[in-house]
């Protein structure tokens, strides 16, 4: 992270109107993987099953053997849900999630 310029806004669905600013390229790397990887429909894919997927699409620069890859993951998940790019299986379990657009 060289300056705030390669920073961006990540969002959460649990905590509307509220952002922090995280590397610019690791979360572009990390919302192409998920954008990759999650059907369009539901049922969708669970969380386990979206890491899986995702991990071989990480470039390893920013992730190093998938390291941090998890807490990633779930920060743009919550962000592309805010932003309405993806959405949650309702009442499933595990948690189930889909591409809207």
């Amino acid at each position: 992270m060289a300056d705030n310029a390669a920073r961006v806004a990540m969002e959460n669905v649990n905590t509307p109107g509220r952002s922090v600013r995280v590397d610019g390229d690791k979360y572009a790397a990390m919302r192409s993987a998920i954008l990759a990887v999650l059907p369009a429909a539901t049922p969708g894919m669970s969380v386990a099953e979206l890491k899986v997927g995702v991990l071989p699409l990480l470039p390893d620069a920013l992730f190093p053997g998938g390291a941090k890859a998890g807490w990633w993951l779930k920060g743009v998940q919550l962000d592309l849900e805010a932003k309405g790019l993806i959405g949650r299986q309702p009442h499933s379990k595990p948690l189930r999630l889909f591409r809207i657009a």
